[in-house]
């Protein structure tokens, strides 16, 4: 690769003509510019289906193209006509395969048929569905313990499969469900849950229209959800205020220029996001938190707010008598906090935290937002929960136009968490599923991906199905996560297309493909819908309408409900009029949650319907009984010298594991993703050059060093002492032990870690 042409400057706005060539580009690429753009015309829309990308919802009032340029990749990505036959494992090993880079193996195309790995040609087979079934029937039966069954979880997985799947895995006997939450936003449910009753936002798009000031934390919607840059141009058109806090510039949050606005478009004209940009240090975001909290208490006390008990502009005092606790100790916390640490720790100046205090200070109704960049970290579930701090001041939850908005990933993976796919189900929900499917479920919480990963290292897991997703790549601590895979008797992966997960294997292993979200799914001679709910609770109806890529896939309800059948043949359940008749599914879940209660009904409405939300609604259901305001304090996050805070993120070519692409043009990266973004500052104190390969080395506590290798230094203005560079392919840094206090989410925004130059005889 020619190196000079490694950073090529993005000097454009987010989205915008780029973003339309892109999507085109990818569409050809697949070669599905046909069957990709008739599926475009439909998504998102009422009788269409709903993208498998982001969470992020359909306004009231959709577009004529309701999708972004994301959503257009990941279309062409399922819609291409590239198919994985058994002729192509007949030419490849496993061996072979698994020195194939990510995006290697997901350019195959769609996965044609089940296969099941040969040990003896060390290749994938053919293997029919009812002998598929039967294998996983075997397994199952033959565990010494239903805990030896894992059952992981991708968010892209409807309600009504992920319904059936924990039916399933309850009906075995464990609670081994690990699922994508546990490595992004279970830090957002343990903070949101213990400070204010529920783990889901409390926010919706009406809000956004009404809301004077919106902070964004830790996020880059211009690549991870690109159709929230539409919310927040018309936010900033109106006036609110936009502050962003992250250690890197991201375009999307500097400039957004809509696709479909034909004036803009034509002028080149776009529009500033961000009122206020601060970069904060990797991991110093609790510093800022509480520094914005400082400002608001030390304005409060100056204006006599505290004293005299007045609701005023710095303080909504009757709502924090009224629906808060916890308040006195938090204040004396954050005053007893000097401004020098919180200088030192969160790497900004008190003028810069006071200007960002004072559009908080100044607004009615403010929204917080957050992505991971909040909760990968070891300190990740305080902070949100000093984020909801700083909400509860002014008693921004609760009224139109604030409150909490943690924007999450895939499509339904907060759906699939209301429908019971949870390591720590709540008794209520076990006793309603008991009743009504006739059995007594476990009790016992079951296992969350680190403790997969550790009992499936340890030898104590038989089986292990992932429905969705990319197991071996989203994990951190990439050797021993692989190495775990290995040693599990049976491993079962249920996918659309080929990926890292099916050449790193168990003893035994089969590959299941699935239908796609585009796909029209055909049971018992009707189509059938799914639903999802999207991260501000609104479920929803899904319909695929192009045809599926082969004859011999089946839907994610249809491969649950034929394991289930192989593995309880004793079973009361009636699996196959819920396989044949997913309107049944619907019935049993409106059965369990009363909140879907006339579900198959409620989903006829263009738009679906609202989850009711308990802390929208100011009904706090935590352990005070009202909302609380939680304490503690500010760590050390001092890294040893020599060392930087190294923090992992996507490339605008990629959506969680899954790479469209080897470019991240807002980065000006093209070609390449095993890249280190760090300070020119920083590389001549490492004395390294742009376009050096070096390697990345990281510490556990026990001492033991990870190597990445083989990255290209790339300078970038992020604060000094901090680096970011892709994932997966520096997951191999992230220690399995280093994980989130509460929320047990692997630390991949704060990996402690040096920069290692090559001898000078290496390959450069």
């Amino acid at each position: 690769m020619d190196q000079e042409n490694l950073e090529t400057p993005y000097a454009g706005p987010a989205a915008g003509w780029g973003a339309l060539k892109h999507s085109l580009k990818h569409l050809a690429q697949e070669k599905a510019l046909l069957s990709g753009a008739q599926a475009l015309w439909r998504m998102n829309k009422p009788g269409g289906f709903d993208c498998p990308g982001c969470a992020w919802p359909e306004p009231g009032k959709v577009s004529h193209a309701e999708f972004c340029e994301n959503g257009a990749k990941a279309i062409a990505a399922e819609t291409t006509r590239k198919t994985v036959t058994r002729d192509f494992f007949g030419e490849h090993t496993v061996e072979e395969l698994s020195t194939w880079e990510h995006y290697g193996l997901e350019q195959q195309g769609r996965l044609a048929e089940p296969m099941r790995y040969d040990a003896a040609s060390d290749r994938y087979v053919p293997i029919s569905w009812s002998d598929a079934f039967a294998t996983v029937g075997k397994h199952i039966r033959s565990l010494a313990n239903p805990d030896e069954l894992v059952l992981y979880t991708s968010g892209r997985t409807s309600n009504e499969a992920a319904f059936l799947y924990q039916l399933f895995g309850r009906l075995v006997g464990t609670n081994n469900f690990p699922d994508c939450s546990n490595m992004c936003h279970e830090s957002s449910g343990a903070a949101m849950g213990e400070s204010v009753g529920i783990g889901k936002g409390t926010v919706s798009l009406e809000d956004f229209e009404a809301a004077e000031a919106i902070f964004i934390f830790g996020q880059n919607p211009g690549t991870n959800h690109p159709r929230m840059l539409s919310e927040l141009q018309r936010a900033a058109k109106r006036g609110c205020k936009i502050v962003s806090v992250n250690p890197l510039i991201e375009r999307g949050l500097q400039e957004f220029l809509h696709p479909q606005d034909v004036l803009g478009m034509a002028l080149n004209r776009s529009s500033a996001i961000s009122s206020l940009y601060l970069q904060p240090l990797v991991g110093g975001d609790l510093a800022v938190i509480k520094g914005l909290i400082k400002c608001v208490l030390e304005r409060a006390s100056e204006k006599g707010v505290e004293k005299d008990g007045k609701s005023g502009a710095i303080l909504d005092t009757e709502f924090i008598a009224k629906h808060t606790s916890g308040y006195e100790e938090m204040r004396e916390d954050i005053l007893s906090t000097s401004w020098s640490r919180i200088e030192n720790q969160s790497g900004l100046s008190r003028a810069q935290i006071q200007e960002a205090a004072e559009i908080y200070m100044t607004s009615r109704k403010t929204i917080a937002c957050w992505a991971m960049g909040l909760t990968q970290n070891k300190h990740a579930v305080l902070t949100i929960q000093y984020l909801i701090n700083l909400m509860l001041l002014k008693g921004n939850i609760g009224r139109p136009g604030a409150g909490l908005c943690p924007v999450r990933g895939h499509s339904n993976v907060q759906g699939d968490r209301t429908v019971g796919i949870t390591e720590h189900p709540k008794a209520e929900f076990l006793e309603a599923l008991g009743k009504t499917f006739s059995f007594t479920p476990p009790t016992h919480s079951g296992m969350d991906t680190v403790s997969a990963i550790e009992a499936m290292h340890a030898g104590k897991v038989g089986v292990f199905i992932g429905m969705g997703g990319n197991f071996a790549a989203a994990t951190p601590d990439t050797a021993v996560s692989e190495e775990a895979l290995r040693r599990v008797g049976l491993t079962v992966q249920i996918s659309t297309k080929l990926n890292r997960s099916h050449v790193v294997h168990g003893k035994e292993a089969l590959i299941l493909p699935c239908l796609g979200r585009t796909e029209i799914d055909m049971q018992a001679g009707k189509p059938q819908k799914v639903t999802v709910e999207d991260s501000m609770s609104m479920v929803h109806a899904s319909q695929g309408t192009n045809a599926p890529v082969t004859a011999h896939i089946l839907s994610e309800p249809a491969i649950v409900t034929g394991m289930a059948m192989a593995a309880l043949p004793d079973s009361q359940v009636d699996w196959e009029g819920m396989r044949a008749d997913y309107g049944k599914i619907r019935d049993k879940i409106a059965a369990v949650f009363p909140d879907f209660g006339d579900f198959n009904r409620k989903i006829e409405k263009p738009g679906g319907f609202h989850l009711r939300n308990s802390a929208r609604e100011r009904e706090w259901r935590t352990a005070t009984g009202k909302a609380r305001f939680v304490t503690g304090p500010l760590a050390d996050l001092t890294v040893p010298p020599g060392y930087l805070r190294l923090m992992t993120l996507r490339s605008h070519d990629q959506y969680n594991t899954t790479i469209y692409g080897l470019d991240d043009r807002y980065r000006g990266i093209k070609g390449e993703r095993r890249v280190v973004f760090i300070h020119p500052d920083d590389m001549r104190e490492f004395k390294v050059d742009k376009g050096e390969r070096v390697n990345l080395v990281s510490l556990d506590e026990g001492g033991r060093e990870r190597i990445a290798e083989g990255f290209l230094v790339v300078p970038y203005l992020l604060p000094r002492g901090c680096a970011a560079t892709y994932f997966p392919e520096a997951n191999v840094l992230v220690p399995l032990d280093s994980i989130a206090n509460k929320s047990r989410t692997p630390n991949s925004k704060f990996i402690v870690a040096t920069i290692r130059k090559l001898p000078k005889t290496s390959d450069i």
